[in-house]
């Protein structure tokens, strides 16, 4: 997968690429990215990115010809068409389900904006994708952008060492993830399930279904909602009803 970020604020995204399991990415050859400071492409004379917006109101709107032109200079003469999302608070809310599908693609292009707000023009002609993390505000998109990056780039093949890991974790599978323990057995005197500790691996699964289901009834009873119960889990959340 390559990666181009569009950024007036480069320095704060090189760090996240450099670090951790993107890092890892790319030590692989799973990775590439390009960070674009899309100030370099304005045909203004004073550098500016920005304008007042038509109508009058408070804060600057990011002017459509900097971003078009950068964007522009990454797809052109290019086989492979990209994704290009935009990160903004009015975007589709987040899910490890839209991680799942932008990880299928070979290349992807993130906007970040700062000021008000982005020139409408920018949306209706240019992105596929709107995305926000969270109904919140940042400064700008940079730090979601690096959210929904990192997010993805684990998904992508041989990237993470248990390839296991991924296809267990919260929200992949449709239910908040079951509690996880390790060495030492006590601690403190607080002691893990003696389950785990059996060797049993058919009822530790169970044990596992178990809890996942009881921390996605207590935690987000929402997940429940849409999500298509097994027979077997159907059962295991009866029996969690019927102990409350």
């Amino acid at each position: 997968m390559h990666i181009d970020v569009l950024t007036l604020f480069p320095e704060m995204i090189e760090g996240v690429f450099e670090s951790s399991i993107l890092k890892k990415a790319q030590e692989k050859n799973k990775l590439s990215y390009n960070l674009v400071n899309f100030r370099d492409f304005t045909a203004n004379k004073h550098n500016k990115v920005d304008d007042y917006p038509y109508g009058g109101g408070a804060g600057m709107v990011l002017t459509p010809q900097p971003i078009f032109d950068a964007v522009d200079s990454l797809t052109m003469n290019k086989e492979i068409v990209p994704r290009i999302v935009l990160m903004c608070p009015q975007g589709e809310p987040y899910t490890q389900q839209k991680a799942e599908e932008l990880a299928e693609e070979e290349h992807l292009i993130f906007i970040c904006g700062h000021y008000e707000g982005y020139d409408e023009r920018i949306r209706q002609e240019l992105v596929t994708d709107e995305i926000s993390i969270g109904d919140y505000v940042l400064t700008g998109g940079e730090l979601g952008a690096m959210v929904v990056v990192d997010s993805v780039v684990r998904l992508l093949p041989e990237v993470l060492g248990n390839q296991d890991s991924a296809p267990q974790d919260s929200f992949s599978t449709g239910l908040l993830e079951h509690p996880h323990y390790t060495r030492p057995a006590e601690f403190r005197g607080m002691k893990v399930p003696e389950i785990l500790l059996s060797g049993d691996h058919g009822k530790i699964e169970t044990w596992r279904k178990a809890q996942s289901l009881k921390r996605t009834k207590q935690r987000r009873p929402d997940l429940l909602e849409n999500y298509q119960l097994t027979k077997e889990e159907q059962q295991l959340l009866a029996e969690l009803n019927n102990e409350e």
